[in-house]
């Protein structure tokens, strides 16, 4: 039996861009996912038995498709697909004035702890979360992250993939500075672009926080 005990890193680089979601009428779907914001990248079709339709939400790194021969799954049978925000109430509140029916926004007080009303009242990275369905029942699953878990982000990586994300970060690592100065004596940090800098590399990368 060989060892598998010692984890090797892969040759290649393998980039889950693309997620099916079953549907039962794909221009129901489209409009839907228009209405939503979401990018229009492809319509394609191919007499009566083929068509897929791809969109991408705002500033996400993957995509969905819909259509027709594409899966054998029940529409409506993609179930708590995440959808990852840097600012849970923003998000929801920019969703429902697009059409969707999001639901208030809930948190858990422990992993695999039962949901309870609200945000996170301590802003914890990874437990505040909202979710709404297309027309078909394929559930969305809204979970706010501001900082990640170590190893979730490759050591040196820090990438933003819309200026909404890297505009709440900046606000992010201005709340926390200005604790900083507060602790300093309350006067001026002239280095303020290196501690920023710090804070959010340190913070997307899943490091301990500068004080």
């Amino acid at each position: 039996m060989s060892d598998t005990s010692t984890a090797t890193k892969p040759a290649v680089d393998l980039k889950l861009e693309v997620v099916i979601i079953p549907v039962a009428d794909v221009d129901r779907a489209k409009k839907f996912y228009g209405g939503l914001g979401w990018r229009l990248d492809a319509d394609f079709v191919n007499g009566e038995a083929f068509r897929v339709v791809q969109f991408t939400p705002p500033g996400s790194p993957a995509s969905i498709h819909f259509g027709k021969g594409l899966t054998s799954a029940a529409p409506g049978s993609a179930q708590g697909l995440y959808l990852i925000v840097s600012d849970i109430e923003a998000a929801r509140t920019e969703l429902i004035s697009q059409g969707a029916d999001v639901s208030e926004v809930f948190h858990r007080t422990a992993i695999g702890g039962p949901t309870v009303s609200g945000r996170d009242p301590e802003r914890r990275t990874y437990n505040s979360f909202a979710t709404f369905s297309d027309p078909d029942g394929n559930s969305w699953l809204l979970q706010e992250i501001t900082a990640r878990l170590p190893g979730r982000v490759e050591a040196g990586d820090t990438t933003f993939t819309s200026s909404t994300e890297l505009e709440a970060a900046l606000i992010r690592a201005a709340t926390a500075h200005g604790e900083h100065e507060k602790r300093n004596g309350g006067q001026h940090d002239e280095n303020w672009p290196a501690w920023y800098a710090q804070y959010i590399v340190a913070e997307q990368a899943g490091k301990t926080l500068p004080q």
